[in-house]
């Protein structure tokens, strides 16, 4: 595909369609390709610079010495990441890999710095996206405190179909296996599969491999109570 295939598909997201430097981005990117499993960049890595999922995924986690695996998140079109190391300069936090076949745009770290040096106006929207991002993760910790398993697992189906507040609509069948969202809320498991096990048996969702279709948004979202 061509680069303004892919700009259509990016202007979809919330942070780049009014973006200032986007056209600066684009002509300063380059599209890459991953096979299924394929590592992008590993913790403790050197800032390899941004990226855009165009296809597919990329998984964001960690694997402790024990061998258990932490899934943070699962990056998909048309979210951006990796701008942390940007703005510290310092090594990459976590491991990401691709969730089958996968195309990403990729900016170099070099040359995005480069290009912020020359307009650092453009440093403020790197900042709003990072931003974003924080106040996900603050809201995620009040969940984990807070929230019964039920409600955790409603809400984080209804930010992955909004792609975290990047489509609208939102989307209504979500490419998620259990054990990934299992990981993703720190449940097990089995009580993942329980939870929507109930909630398929309420009308509320259809489960399929690997696929979880939301039949009815309000009455998850009625679930989402703190």
């Amino acid at each position: 595909m061509g680069m303004q295939v892919w700009r259509s598909r990016l202007e979809t997201g919330q942070w780049f369609s009014p973006v200032l430097l986007k056209d600066s981005l684009l002509a300063a990117a380059r599209v890459r390709h991953l096979a299924s499993g394929q590592l992008l960049f590993k913790r403790g890595d050197p800032p390899c610079g941004l990226y855009a999922v165009l296809e597919g995924a990329v998984r964001i986690g960690a694997v402790s010495e024990q061998g258990k695996e932490a899934l943070l998140s699962l990056v998909e079109p048309p979210h951006w990441f990796g701008e942390i190391c940007l703005f510290d300069g310092q090594p990459r936090t976590h491991d990401a890999y691709a969730v089958g076949q996968c195309s990403l745009l990729h900016i170099p770290q070099a040359t995005l710095l480069k290009l912020l040096d020359q307009q650092p106006v453009y440093w403020r929207q790197l900042a709003l996206l990072m931003s974003h991002k924080l106040r996900l993760t603050f809201i995620n910790l009040e969940q984990l405190s807070l929230m019964p398993a039920p409600a955790r697992l409603a809400h984080r189906l209804l930010m992955i179909a909004e792609g975290y507040g990047e489509l609208d609509p939102p989307r209504r069948v979500l490419q998620l296996p259990q054990e990934q969202l299992a990981s993703m809320l720190s449940l097990s498991r089995q009580t993942t599969n329980q939870l929507l096990k109930d909630l398929q048996g309420q009308g509320i969702l259809n489960l399929k491999y690997g696929e979880i279709e939301i039949l009815d948004a309000e009455r998850l979202r009625a679930l989402v109570v703190i």
